[in-house]
């Protein structure tokens, strides 16, 4: 336990200039006297920590001092070649370059590791795009992830609806979405969100060799942006994905759900909407003396609802609207009917013709 501390510790050095007792002390999730006791094992084993005193010091190490890839474990090595989505990174252009690194880092394995990548391949595989649908590279991907990777600047031409827009971008980041690849990019100083299979035309910004030619040339000339450092693209796209979720919620219907409906509910609609609408439900008083407990749920439309609510059966009464509880009413009838024919019951007058076609 001791020494994988003291590794971690080592690496966590060598990715950053200093780090402060505080701060590794947190990392490493253990006192800073523990901290200190550490730094002076590792010196005392050879390796250059030094100690900068005062209130901007910290630890840090000194020449240049690297440590080597061989202190993997095997469970390390395994983890670090699941690493990669080799379809992603085929679609952006980066298969070759993952390729290049997979084989450095085996190299620097000791030798009875070096058989965790294929371990790793044979026993987890990440299959992106959702079922019943195939998924398709958008043509621009890879032009838009270089722009990505090297902070640069473009001029694209973008679908919306049935117009096209031209728009100067800062791509931020590219994010793969149920095999849909979305553009995280700032506009006119504003965070957005592009589906990049509506791209239709992308432009970088001047390369460094253009520009040095360019008349009047300035600092950001080679068409890089400055990217900013508190940008957080997991947090960004959980936000806009939760935005868009509400967004597309549009009506709302009242559902009064059994124990075991309620149980349901999240499986078949919006799920966040779903816990919403029961959590305030049963803060308002809970179920009715029958156990059944009545909730106003948030959906995107009353097609939609019906689809979606159809799948809890006996198991929820649509209360509100009264279009759409007609609609329940004439299914569940039509329902039975087609039962109690196949019981030999004679079809009565709200039989399967009755109703909706």
């Amino acid at each position: 336990m001791r020494a994988a501390r003291l590794i971690k510790m080592v690496l966590l050095l060598q990715g950053r200039p200093s780090m402060t007792a505080a701060e590794l002390a947190r990392e490493l999730e253990v006192s800073e006297r523990t901290v200190a006791r550490d730094v002076l094992s590792l010196s005392e084993a050879g390796v250059p920590v030094y100690a900068d005193r005062g209130r901007a010091g910290g630890y840090r190490l000194v020449g240049g001092y690297r440590t080597r890839l061989t202190g993997l474990g095997r469970s390390e090595a395994e983890a670090l070649f699941l690493s990669g989505v080799p379809s992603a990174l085929r679609e952006m252009g980066l298969a070759d370059a993952a390729s290049a690194a997979r084989l450095k880092v085996s190299a620097a394995l000791l030798p009875e590791l070096r058989d965790a990548a294929t371990g790793a391949a044979q026993r987890f595989h990440l299959d992106a795009p959702g079922w019943y649908q195939e998924p398709e590279t958008p043509a621009l991907l890879p032009e838009i992830a270089d722009a990505v990777w090297d902070d640069r600047r473009v001029t694209a031409r973008y679908l919306r609806k049935d117009t096209e827009v031209e728009r100067e971008l800062e791509p931020y980041g590219l994010v793969l979405k149920a095999g849909v690849w979305y553009l995280a990019a700032r506009a006119q100083g504003d965070y957005r969100v592009y589906r990049v299979d509506r791209f239709t035309a992308v432009t970088s910004a001047a390369t460094p060799a253009e520009s040095e030619t360019a008349a009047g040339a300035t600092d950001d000339a080679d068409g890089r942006f400055s990217r900013d450092g508190a940008f957080d693209l997991p947090a960004f796209w959980a936000e806009r994905a939760a935005q868009f979720a509400r967004s597309i919620l549009r009506e709302e219907v009242v559902v009064r759900l059994s124990s075991r409906g309620a149980l349901q509910l999240p499986y078949v609609t919006e799920r966040a909407a779903a816990h919403e609408a029961l959590a305030r439900a049963r803060a308002a008083g809970g179920p009715d003396e029958q156990g059944r407990l009545t909730v106003t749920l948030a959906v995107e439309s009353a097609e939609v609802a019906f689809g979606q609510l159809l799948a809890l059966g006996p198991e929820g009464e649509i209360l509100a609207p009264s279009g759409l509880r007609e609609r329940f009413a004439s299914a569940a009838r039509r329902t039975a009917a087609l039962y109690a024919e196949a019981d030999g019951t004679p079809n009565g007058p709200d039989g399967p013709d009755a109703g909706e076609p």
